[in-house]
């Protein structure tokens, strides 16, 4: 199980740090993404660290802005979040891939199966 936390609400100019942590299983071979949905809006990609955390990939809107990173021995993944705005509005939610051993940057949902349960991150104006 994939649980998320560390969601909340902030001002525009603010941060957060999310965590993900897993429990039962191991994601220390895994690639982790973190995705976001906006309501109404389909769900879209941030950012993801391959299984070593040697690698990463992020979406043009949140470069420069927000940092992934892993603790291989706490099982967790990490999503710093800085100089948020309001359009960084979502429900949070951080997914493992499907294969071992795999990075691929190109953040396509269909490669992650192993989905926890979301975060809200509200960022006022």
């Amino acid at each position: 199980q994939l649980v998320e936390s560390g969601g909340g609400l902030v001002q525009a100019g603010g941060s957060l740090r999310l965590s993900c942590a897993a429990s039962g299983r191991s994601i220390s071979n895994y690639a982790i993404g973190w995705f976001r949905q906006a309501p109404g809006k389909e769900r879209e990609f941030a950012a993801a660290i391959s299984w070593s955390g040697n690698s990463r990939a992020y979406a043009d809107s949140v470069k420069g802005r927000f940092t992934i990173s892993r603790d291989n021995a706490e099982n967790t993944v990490f999503l710093q979040m800085n100089s948020l705005k309001p359009e960084d509005t979502a429900v949070y939610y951080c997914a493992a891939d499907r294969e071992r051993w795999r990075f691929d940057s190109s953040g396509s949902l269909g490669q992650y199966d192993y989905w926890g349960q979301g975060t809200q991150v509200t960022v006022s104006s």
